[in-house]
This record gives C-alpha cells, sequence and structure tokens, in this order.
C-alpha cells in the first residue's frame, strides 16, 4: 500500500480500501456509523429530518381521499385513530414481531395509497371507483390507450414508471412505519403517555363532532376506505351469482323469428353510436352552443333531403369510458355496468337486439368496427355476419390519436363495401363513430365526399391538427376539443344520410357515454341524446307514444329511460311478440 493512500487513513482514523480492496456493505455501513461519529450535529439534523419525513408520509396515507376534489389541506389536518392503534400495537409488542408488525403495515398502507390513487383515476374518467376483482384488466386498455394516443415509448415510459414507482411506495411506507416504531419504544414511558394524550384527544373530538372547515377532527379514513374497498369486493361476488340468473331470463328469448321486428321488414336499418356524445354536448354552457348549432343545421339539412327524426335521452351504464358496455347494454337489454357482466353476456345466448335481426333471416346484417384492432368473438353475441375493423377498410390514411380512422371515412367504405351494393335482402349494420374518443385532438375535418379515396387526403389534416398534449391536460381545451369533434361525427353522420340514404334507410344514433369528469363535470348526468330518423313516416309514428322531441336535438324535458330499457321497446314497437325464455 502506498504512503500517499494510508497517510490520509491513519490522520483521519478512516480505513480508505487500495485499488485491490472490494467496497463491502460491511465498509460502507462502518464508514456511515463514523461520519455519524464525526459529525453528531449533522446526523442528528439528517436524521430527525428522515423522521418528520417519515411521518409526512405515514400521516399522509392515513388521511389520503381518494378523490382529487378532496385533495385539500383540511382532510390532513385530522387526527388518525390507527395510527393511534398501531402506537399501542407496537408499544406492547416485543422487538422483533414489532419489528414484522410495522413493516407488514406500511406495505398495507402503501397498498391502500395505491388503491386510493386507483380510485381518483377511475373517479376522474369512468365516474367509479377501483374494483380489486374487476379492473385490473382496464389498466391493460388504459396502456393501450396510452400508446394508441402519445406513442408507444410514452406507453412503456409510463407503465414502467408506474410500477416502479408502486414498488418505491411499498418498500419506503414500510421503512418509515418501521422506523416511527423504532422512535415509539425508544422511550416507551413517553411513547406511552403520548399514545394515551391522542386516543383521549381523538375521542374527545369524535364525541364532541369538533372540526376544521367542515372536516371532523377524528379520522378514521384508512379503515373506512378498507371496508369500501372489502365491500366493492363482496357486492361484485355476489353480483356475478344474480346477474348470471338474470341474464338466462329474456322476454324475447323464445320468439320466432317471424314474429320478431315484423314493422320494420324491407327497412335498411343503421344503428350508430358516437363515441362520448353526452348530454353535456347539448347543455353545457361551454360546449352546447357549436353542438347544438351543429344538431340544428344537420335536422334542416336531413328535412331538405325528407328525413325526419325524433330524439329523447337514455341513462348510460358507463361514463367517460368503457364504451362497450353501453354499447351491449343498448343492445341486450341487460344493465351490464362492469367487466363481469359483460363477460357473462358475450358468453351466453341472450339475444341482442341487433341479432333479432338476424334471427328472423330477413336481414343481411355486418357491423363497421373502425376501433377493433384484434380478434372479435363478441360478433357472434351481436349477431353480426360480417365484420369489417380497423384493417379491413382499406384506409391508408394517418391515425387520429386513438380513433384509426375519420368517421368520415369509416362511413364512406361503409357505402363503398355494404350500403351501396345490390342484395337480396335488406340490410341491418351495426356501426361505431370514433372521431369523437377522447383526448380529441388532432380532430379530422370534413373533405368533400368524391375526394376521400383511400384516406390519404386526410394526412395534412392530420399533421396541421393539435397533439394529444396540448389538450389532456388542459380542461378548459379538452371542452372545447371535446365539442368541435362531436360536431364533426354529428356531421359526418348526417351528410352520409342525407347522400346514400334511401326512402327504406331507418337510422337509429346515440351515444355511448357521457365525456370523463374534466370535460362532463363531476355531478354531470350519465345521460346520453339517442335519435331515430327515417323518411317514411309509419316509422316514427311507431314511436309516438315515446313522446320524443322531433328534431335531432332532445328537449331539456324529453323522457329519460335506463339503457337497459331501450331493446324490448324497440322491438314492441315494431311489432315484436314477447316469447320469455325461462331464467
Amino acid at each position: 500500500m502506498s504512503t500517499e493512500l494510508t497517510e490520509p487513513a491513519e490522520a483521519t482514523g478512516e480505513a480508505v480500501p487500495d485499488e485491490e480492496t472490494p467496497v463491502t456493505l460491511r465498509g460502507r455501513l462502518a464508514h456511515w456509523r463514523t461520519w455519524r461519529t464525526r459529525r453528531p450535529v449533522a446526523a442528528r439534523a439528517l436524521s430527525w429530518t428522515v423522521t418528520a419525513l417519515a411521518a409526512v408520509l405515514v400521516f399522509g396515507a392515513l388521511l389520503l381521499p381518494n378523490r382529487v376534489g378532496a385533495l385539500e389541506y383540511n382532510r390532513f389536518t385530522r387526527l388518525p385513530v390507527e395510527a393511534i392503534l398501531g402506537a399501542v400495537v407496537v408499544l406492547v409488542l416485543p422487538r422483533r414481531p414489532r419489528v414484522i408488525v410495522a413493516a407488514l403495515s406500511g406495505v398495507l398502507l402503501g397498498a391502500l395509497t395505491v388503491l386510493n390513487l386507483l380510485d381518483m383515476g377511475f373517479l376522474e374518467y369512468l365516474g367509479r371507483g377501483f374494483n380489486l376483482v374487476l379492473d385490473w384488466g382496464l389498466l391493460d386498455d388504459a396502456q393501450a390507450y396510452v400508446e394508441d394516443s402519445m406513442g408507444k415509448a410514452t406507453a412503456v415510459g409510463a407503465a414502467v414508471g408506474a410500477a416502479v414507482l408502486v414498488v418505491l411506495l411499498l418498500v419506503v411506507t414500510a421503512s418509515a412505519t418501521v422506523r416511527l416504531s423504532n422512535l415509539l419504544v425508544s422511550d416507551r414511558q413517553t411513547g406511552t403517555r403520548a399514545t394515551l394524550i391522542a386516543g383521549t384527544v381523538w375521542i374527545a373530538c369524535s364525541a364532541l363532532g369538533l372540526q376544521i372547515d367542515g372536516v371532523p377532527i377524528a379520522s378514521d379514513r384508512a379503515g373506512g376506505a378498507l371496508k369500501i374497498q372489502a365491500r366493492r369486493v363482496q357486492d361484485t361476488l355476489h353480483d356475478e351469482a344474480a346477474f348470471a340468473k338474470e341474464a338466462k331470463a329474456d322476454s324475447f328469448g323464445n320468439t320466432p323469428g317471424s314474429q320478431l321486428l315484423p314493422d320494420l321488414r324491407g327497412k335498411d336499418v343503421v344503428f350508430t353510436f358516437i363515441e362520448s356524445y353526452g348530454r353535456s354536448a347539448i347543455e353545457d354552457p361551454d360546449i352546447a352552443p357549436g353542438v347544438d348549432k351543429t344538431l340544428d343545421a344537420s335536422t334542416e339539412a336531413l328535412k331538405k333531403a325528407g328525413f325526419h327524426a325524433k330524439s329523447g335521452w337514455m341513462t348510460s351504464a358507463t361514463y367517460g369510458g368503457s364504451s362497450w358496455l353501453g354499447h351491449s347494454t343498448t343492445m341486450s337489454g341487460l344493465w351490464i355496468d362492469n367487466q363481469q357482466r359483460y363477460r357473462t353476456v358475450m358468453a351466453g345466448d341472450h339475444l341482442s337486439l341487433t341479432k333479432a335481426f338476424q334471427k328472423t333471416g330477413a336481414w343481411d346484417t355486418v357491423g363497421v368496427m373502425p376501433g377493433v384492432q384484434k380478434a372479435w368473438p363478441e360478433q357472434s353475441f351481436y349477431g353480426l355476419d360480417k365484420v369489417y375493423n380497423a384493417f379491413q377498410m382499406g384506409y391508408q390514411g394517418p391515425k387520429f390519436s386513438w380513433s384509426t380512422m375519420p368517421d368520415q371515412y369509416a362511413l364512406e367504405a361503409f357505402q363503398r363495401l355494404v350500403h351501396g351494393k345490390k342484395r337480396d335482402k335488406p340490410l341491418m349494420s351495426e356501426i361505431i363513430l370514433t372521431s369523437s374518443h377522447q383526448p380529441w385532438a388532432p380532430i379530422p375535418k370534413l373533405v368533400d365526399w368524391d375526394e376521400i379515396g383511400d384516406g390519404s387526403v386526410f394526412d395534412p389534416i392530420e399533421k396541421a391538427g393539435l397533439a394529444p398534449s396540448d389538450v389532456v391536460t388542459n380542461s378548459a381545451r379538452s371542452k372545447q376539443e371535446y365539442g368541435k369533434s362531436v360536431q364533426y361525427s354529428v356531421t359526418s353522420l348526417t351528410q352520409w344520410l342525407e347522400r346514400y340514404g334511401t326512402d327504406d334507410t331507418v337510422l337509429v344514433f346515440l351515444g355511448d357515454h357521457q365525456p370523463i369528469a374534466r370535460v362532463s363535470g363531476t355531478n354531470a348526468s350519465r345521460d346520453v341524446p339517442v335519435s331515430i330518423v327515417a323518411k317514411d313516416p309509419k316509422v316514427l309514428d311507431k314511436i309516438a307514444s315515446w313522446h320524443w322531441t322531433d328534431g335531432l336535438k332532445p328537449a331539456e324535458n324529453a323522457p329519460v329511460w335506463k339503457m337497459s330499457s331501450f331493446r324490448d321497446r324497440f322491438l314492441t314497437a315494431y311489432g315484436s311478440t314477447p316469447h320469455p325464455s325461462e331464467d
């Protein structure tokens, strides 16, 4: 060992490794302990800082609400009973069990924090909390949405970052609870006295109902959150069995094809869902002016073409996303508000409205699904003879964020591939339009229908549009662009009907759900508009008893039905005879 290396070590008392000596963990710990001895003031300050941060983390996690709107200071000026009960347990346990219990409690608290954060996200986007049993699969859908909207690199980075943060949170929270437990037992007498005082204060605040800015000081937030999660799991497991029985009962399950929809024979019926087309688009003061103008103009344009419309409201089974729940609820006549119910229905033989057309043998049935980019076994449930997905419509233009193609192109492709061809039977079609899907950037613009071609005409429009990152973090911009996207989708659909509709065309179109809370508002309803459009006056006469509003814009006081009631009302209005199946 050289003199240059040994002299500083001897002078300071530190063991300095030479190039041949590996730096071991034990050596690092020894060096740390030596630093604490040499700089006691700094070490003490660092220790108390870490302890304070540990206390902030633990108390913050115990008091963390599960809604973004509840993240206010008064939520964190409360006294959590869970901390007091934890202190009691720590004080009575021997060292090893105490450390194990403290670490496990920290992991549990970290997991609860993750669930609270998931609740925040789900409430913000879907209007409901996270379901421990059903919703893990939706995280994959969320990643796919981010990838489609912002690119694969962003999606992968977000997924990896989220996983690292979750693991880090569990480890840090466990370390924090162990550290606080060590502090508490370092002076058991003082710790016991402080715990008794805190318990007494909590009981007094609870008994007297003391509050800070309307929020009770005595808190059991963490325990309440655990109860909520446990209740969700219990309700989900109970609902699974109850709904499976409910789905077997069907008022039209045994109706022969000859007795289904006799009053629509010979008509080309088109069912169209417009993504995120909700009541807020028509009534929110920041969104409605442009959308209402479009609906009024489209109503007049259709009148000139010989079409008339009636419109009402339906309450969707979903909110902010999970569009397939709205589609399946409308078509099945069952309330499908979670993924388990959806799987149950898709695996069963409950009669969907679209399949009723197939069952008659009087219609060819087709689906146009530009949002479908993989195998779609649901085709059988919906009774569709042929389905055109995102890759089967000849589109060569750019994607518009999540939307694989503009609605105008999808409708023109439907005309070219199906609707415009000569057929031996009338056509029943189900079309899902996607241009109004979040993040509403970039938004397509209408082009001349004769210039659509293979979709390349949309290249400069997509390049000139806004980037998703310009919209997703700005609520005001999101509202503005959402309204524009609905105007585009409605105009595309009604122009298609003006251009290609016939005396025998019947168009039924509706929204699948409201847009996310950032756009529709935290207290928005789940209502969506629904319209039926036809040239033949007999078609609309059949629904006169529904008391819907004339035109494409339903009145504020127009009837509001649950979306699950539509199938039976529609089948009945057009002459179908109920023959219930056994449950």
